[in-house]
């Protein structure tokens, strides 16, 4: 059974919503577990590679098997089926940069802010990144999405995020520079997808080469020297299986790929739109498995963040149908001419 292009973007962006809303709910409730943040990092780059890196492998010796002799496509390490340069490019902010920016923003500032400032800002952040990389233009429609998307994640953490900065000795500020970063590098990452049209499973395996080539040889010299913190030693094996089988198999290798897949189908800044949603759906999350109370502010973000996606994508789409007649006129009208 094969499904539409427009229909593998739509499962792709549920499951990816689904990964990230799952992700900011988990982290809510171990964020003051056994691990530290750079060893969570750590687990979730090992998890990631046991699967991807032997199917990089199989993936680069299938293209070197199928091309002509001597020009076997760009791979590196016989691992990433992308070349040095660009395996190196997507890792950095997408898999090194984003995990242990974010993992160590919760060291800092509780995962409530997570939610605010790591999807939710990706929309502006990704936009900021488009028309940067890409020259991308934000056009009116994109702009009111936006703006409502913005305001809607202000009433989801603006009261809680004034609060936290204004008391004394408090280093929550650490954090969120740390999450606003993190999504940063996501937007980049996103923006990257699109300009280099990548594959969605070639990139994630990229990203998980390069990290577990640098990060893991990286860390344990220096867990072993002395030089960073670590509680792998002390910690419950059950706590590291999970976090090696959520963190890496989950958020890398699943929500990778279908992040990617909707990146190629709706583009990176609508793509985003798309996963604004997530703050008002872990804060909702949070409510329902950890207890937490559930404010009108919530409820009147979500609304906000909701109607800014729809608007934005929607109308977007729309504009989209008006004018396909047009190009295709002009284009029949071009070949008349031709002809």
């Amino acid at each position: 059974m094969r499904f539409s292009p427009k229909t593998v973007g739509v499962l792709a962006a549920i499951v990816t919503v689904a990964i990230w809303t799952s992700f900011i709910v988990i982290a809510r409730a171990t964020a003051h577990r056994s691990l530290t943040p750079l060893d969570i990092s750590l687990l979730r780059f090992i998890g990631a590679a046991l699967v991807l890196l032997p199917w990089g492998a199989w993936l680069v010796w299938r293209r070197a098997r199928d091309s002509r002799p001597g020009r076997a496509p760009p791979s590196w390490l016989g691992l990433s089926p992308l070349g040095f340069r660009l395996t190196a490019l997507i890792g950095l902010v997408g898999g090194v940069g984003y995990a242990c920016l974010a993992y160590s923003g919760f060291y800092f500032a509780p995962a409530a802010h997570a939610s605010v400032l790591l999807p939710g800002t990706l929309p502006l952040s990704t936009t900021l990144m488009a028309v940067l990389i890409l020259k991308d233009r934000v056009t009116r429609v994109r702009a009111i999405g936006l703006g409502l998307i913005f305001l809607g994640d202000v009433m989801v953490g603006g009261a809680s995020l004034l609060q936290a900065w204004t008391q004394a000795g408090s280093q929550v500020w650490k954090g969120d520079l740390l999450f606003l970063c993190a999504s940063t590098c996501w937007a980049v990452y996103s923006v990257l997808v699109r300009k280099h049209a990548l594959q969605a499973v070639s990139a994630t395996i990229a990203i998980s080469v390069f990290a577990f080539v640098t990060y893991v040889p990286v860390y344990s010299l220096l867990a072993y020297s002395g030089v960073i913190a670590t509680r792998l030693a002390s910690a419950p094996w059950s706590e590291i299986v999970f976090q090696m089988v959520f963190q890496g198999v989950g958020s890398v290798v699943i929500s990778g790929i279908t992040f990617t897949k909707m990146v190629q189908s709706f583009g990176p800044v609508r793509s985003t739109m798309i996963t604004a949603v997530v703050p008002g759906l872990s804060a909702l999350g949070a409510v329902i498995f950890l207890g937490e109370p559930l404010y009108w502010n919530l409820l009147a973000g979500l609304a906000l963040v909701t109607l800014g996606i729809v608007f934005g994508v929607r109308m977007q789409a729309q504009r989209v149908a008006a004018i396909a007649p047009d190009l295709i006129a002009g284009d029949a009208d071009s070949t008349r001419a031709k002809a």
